[in-house]
């Protein structure tokens, strides 16, 4: 067996060709003994500094890559040598607190990582043998998101706000509370992120306290389509190591999954593929399935993933978005007009939603109490343009008490988040689920009536009420 061995790692530095074209990120190579299976990854030019990988074969031993680093200075005749295997990226926990670019190089200016474990980032999804099938909610220890929009484990969700409505303060909360709840790490896909966003990320991750136990992998804007598309399964590959080997649950954040359709389609482009509906990649559904699919739970721990996701123009008809949502579990909205109002954490009750929001699942308590919280914000929501133009007192008895109530559970589903302690001189909190139902459960039976609105805003538990003002 040793011998064979031997034998193919031979045969693979044996394994080399010569530059015959090049359009842009295309590159095809002519292989003098035998083709280099597809996925593998080729080094390319005089100083072999140019990394392409193997997309499609073609007649006469010619292999057809796409360049995942600028191909500028590259000419036909180019020496290109068979790496004989896939991309590898770094894994296991000397990659925490680590920032990486598509290729597992680190891009921190810290020490080099040494000797690690590497593994390629194409792998099949996890076997439905191995995956657990029952849907468990995976609580965050945010009030707004635990009781509306509960997230699965191993489930995917979509986060959809703007600039500015508190998206990467709710990503540092739900990285330092998936580290105190669940004992599991964090690893943020940046894709197509630009250059800018991706420091201040980092800094304020730093800042947060949360950086040890978070990874993060990059595929800026400024780099080529190829590795904007592969930066996903980069991160990917390395969420399942903590799944399989370490037996943890993972967080996996992923900003923003239209970028890794764009680079796709650009990919496409460039291999001079028929374009699909809407100019979008022929193969648009099965390149988002091949991403989304890794993304599940097993009986050694899950990933669980938060998407942030851009609706182009708005139309959710959109294919990009439609064959996103279908793998979606759930919906976080960001809500502009409520972080102006200083509700935070911003998520907007009556837009977001989640599959799991059902008796059979997180059972006949907490959906009735969820509804009956969405009912009456949604009665308050109506009762907002009367009380605008007539007044408060113009209303019914009733009206008066859904508004009250209503008022109160806005503000208790605010939350001092731990991340943001030095900002707000808030204390932060980690809620259980079962306080939270309680709370508006209180709250919606005017146990608090008599209390300020003021006295609701930024508490945990709703307990902490008595030490307000007493």
């Amino acid at each position: 067996m040793s011998d064979q061995r031997i034998n193919e790692k031979q045969t693979v530095k044996l394994n080399r060709g010569s530059l015959i074209a090049i359009r842009g990120s295309v590159v095809d190579s002519h292989f003098f003994s035998h083709l280099p299976p597809l996925h593998t990854m080729l080094k390319v030019g005089p100083d072999e500094d140019i990394i392409v990988e193997v997309v499609s074969h073609h007649q006469g031993n010619v292999a057809r890559g796409i360049a995942l680093s600028p191909t500028g200075g590259l000419r036909r005749g180019d020496p290109v040598v068979d790496s004989g295997d896939m991309i590898q990226v770094p894994v296991g926990k000397s990659t925490l607190g680590r920032m990486f670019n598509v290729f597992g190089e680190t891009i921190d200016e810290k020490e080099e990582l040494g000797e690690v474990e590497k593994r390629g980032i194409h792998n099949p999804p996890a076997s439905i043998s191995r995956r657990i099938t029952t849907s468990e909610v995976f609580e965050t220890g945010i009030k707004a998101i635990d009781l509306l929009t509960p997230l699965e484990r191993g489930g995917k969700a979509g986060l959809f706000g703007g600039a500015g409505v508190g998206k990467t303060v709710l990503i540092t909360e739900l990285i330092n509370n998936t580290v105190g709840k669940h004992e599991g790490v964090s690893i943020f896909c940046g894709i197509g992120e630009r250059s800018r966003e991706a420091e201040e990320l980092y800094r304020d991750i730093k800042e947060a306290g949360v950086l040890d136990n978070t990874v993060m992998i990059f595929g800026q804007m400024n780099e080529p389509p190829g590795a904007r598309y592969l930066v996903g399964h980069s991160a990917l590959t390395m969420a399942e190591y903590f799944r399989d080997e370490a037996n943890q649950d993972v967080l996996l954040l992923i900003d923003n999954i239209f970028r890794f359709v764009q680079a796709g389609s650009e990919v496409s482009g460039l291999l001079g593929k028929m374009p699909s509906r809407v100019g979008y990649q022929p193969t648009l559904a099965t390149e988002i399935a091949g991403l989304e699919e890794r993304i599940s739970n097993t009986a050694t721990g899950a990933i669980t993933s938060i998407q942030a996701v851009y609706v182009p123009a708005d139309d959710f008809t959109d294919p990009s978005a439609t064959h996103t949502f279908a793998h979606l579990s759930a919906s976080i909205i960001l809500s502009r007009k409520r972080a102006s109002e200083g509700l935070y954490p911003a998520v907007d009750p009556l837009r977001s939603w989640s599959k799991l929001l059902t008796p059979l699942v997180v059972g006949e308590r907490h959906y009735r109490v969820a509804q009956e919280v969405r009912r009456t914000l949604a009665e308050y929501e109506e009762l907002k343009d009367i009380i605008a133009m007539l007044g408060l007192e113009e209303l019914s008895q009733d009206d008066r008490l859904v508004v009250n109530r209503a008022r109160r559970l806005e503000r208790f589903l605010t939350q001092p988040f731990v991340t943001t302690e030095q900002f707000t001189g808030y204390k932060g909190r980690i809620v259980d689920l079962s306080d939270a139902i309680g709370g508006c459960e209180r709250i919606l039976n005017d146990e608090f009536a008599d209390r300020s609105e003021g006295d609701l805003y930024m508490l945990g538990k709703i307990d902490e009420i008595k030490a307000k003002n007493s």
